[in-house]
């Protein structure tokens, strides 16, 4: 007998998308560190493929101090240098910038709202977003709340927070469910929404 095909979301293809997919994507997201590691990958993202940062996460995590923002907000010159040096991530004179002055930001806003997990998810008023996609087509590149989201954030100081980069850290970080409804993760990312958004 056939085992029966787990069925995903069209875009996870591959490997590394489907490990991304299973176990991360739509996950919601409270612990600030991780919340700035998905800033920085998804500014990082900007004109690019997301596999190709997620191939590159490993080498992020080594030259942005594990994304500690308290670090990165320290970087200078010299760091500078040494990330345009480095192979393993995107050497992109504004990517990088922006990484330093979103860290500087970001440091801002923990000092103003406790957490940046507490500004953030305002923005969805501390719960996860449910929709009910039935196909990818269906999913928009952005929304009134990423419009928001990345106005204000570009208000504070914030680089490369467009509307669309800011839906996508929203999908990542599981401020919203755009599992299709079909994709076996959509009601486990539900269900997982529940428990977590408990504690926002």
């Amino acid at each position: 007998m056939k085992a029966k095909e787990v069925v995903r979301c069209e875009w996870a293809k591959g490997e590394e998308y489907e490990r991304y997919h299973d176990e991360e994507w739509g996950v919601p997201v409270h612990e600030d560190r991780k919340l700035f590691e998905f800033l920085v990958l998804e500014s990082a993202q900007a004109g690019l493929s997301w596999l190709t940062i997620l191939r590159k996460r490993e080498a992020y995590r080594k030259a942005f101090a594990q994304f500690d923002p308290e670090v990165v907000a320290r970087y200078g010159a010299r760091e500078k240098k040494r990330l345009l040096a480095d192979a393993g991530i995107v050497r992109n004179r504004l990517k990088i910038d922006a990484t330093i002055a979103n860290a500087k930001a970001f440091l801002k806003v923990q000092e103003e709202f406790g957490t940046f997990d507490a500004y953030i998810w305002r923005f969805v008023d501390g719960q996860p977003l449910q929709n009910e996609r039935r196909t990818i087509q269906e999913i928009p590149p952005r929304t009134v709340i990423s419009d928001e989201m990345s106005k204000d954030l570009k208000q504070r100081g914030f680089k490369f927070v467009g509307s669309t980069i800011m839906y996508a850290h929203m999908q990542a970080t599981g401020m919203v469910n755009d599992h299709i409804m079909g994709c076996w993760r959509y009601e486990t990312v539900r269900r997982i929404r529940k428990v977590e958004s408990a504690r926002v």
